[in-house]
């Protein structure tokens, strides 16, 4: 997924209410940026942290700036990391599309936002080609306490344990269900977050158990775009490992 428009480059002011942040950019204005990331964000909103903003087209939107990047040194170094928690969804139809996402070859169809569960909505519904129908589930990853290993959640995540609970149950009932972490960062393997929230531990360890497929994905992160690239270990017993990676 390449960036519409070149993005702008500032400096982290201070991320507040969540949804916001000030950030410095080179000509001394400081501008309001929409931050689309409800999580803790640890490690990754540091003052003065040189970070990437997109810009809308919309004249009638509150705010034109989003924040798209940030430069962080995840104990491996800096690197840029993907904080906008709205392109995890568009980067896996994008692969989908691509052919990239071997786990769902075969399927025709990748439905968006299709009601499931107890009034929950599934990010996607892949359909056809003769394949049962398999609920998708994707979650965004950026948080990295030690080098190379991802993990999630980086704050209490109850809607996302409900999510797990609920591909349990489209398996139980004979169909087939898969979750999708996006980390929008260079890492080497993924891992639950257990300390930070044990309950979501729980529920995920749990849909493995009952047969939801785990699996996870390291994107290519930089100024011009983001996308999915390699499969990466999920270190959690009872996840489906990747495809052996040739190295050339």
């Amino acid at each position: 997924m390449r960036f519409p428009s070149e993005l702008i480059e500032g400096r982290l002011v201070r991320r507040y209410k969540r949804f916001l942040a000030d950030v410095m950019l080179p000509d001394g204005r400081l501008v309001t940026a929409h931050c689309a990331n409800p999580g803790a964000m640890l490690g990754l909103n540091t003052e003065g942290a040189r970070v990437l903003l997109s810009t809308s087209t919309n004249p009638a939107r509150k705010l034109p700036f989003s924040w798209e990047l940030v430069e962080a040194d995840l104990s491996g170094g800096p690197q840029w990391v993907g904080i906008n928690t709205a392109r995890p969804n568009a980067l896996v139809a994008e692969a989908f599309r691509e052919g990239r996402l071997g786990p769902l070859a075969g399927y025709e169809t990748l439905r968006p936002e299709v009601a499931y569960g107890k009034a929950s909505r599934v990010d996607f519904l892949a359909s056809g080609g003769g394949q049962p129908d398999c609920h998708v589930e994707v979650k965004n990853c950026h948080l990295m306490r030690r080098a190379g290993l991802a993990e999630f959640p980086d704050c209490k995540a109850a809607r996302s344990a409900r999510h797990m609970e609920e591909l349990a149950g489209v398996v139980a009932a004979g169909g087939r269900a898969m979750l999708i972490v996006v980390i929008q960062m260079q890492a080497e393997v993924f891992d639950v977050a257990r300390d930070i929230d044990p309950v979501f531990d729980r529920a995920f360890r749990a849909a493995l158990a009952a047969g939801v497929e785990a699996r996870a994905y390291r994107c290519r992160v930089g100024p011009e775009g983001v996308a999915i690239a390699d499969p990466v270990p999920i270190l959690t017993p009872g996840a489906v490992p990747p495809p052996a990676r040739t190295r050339g």
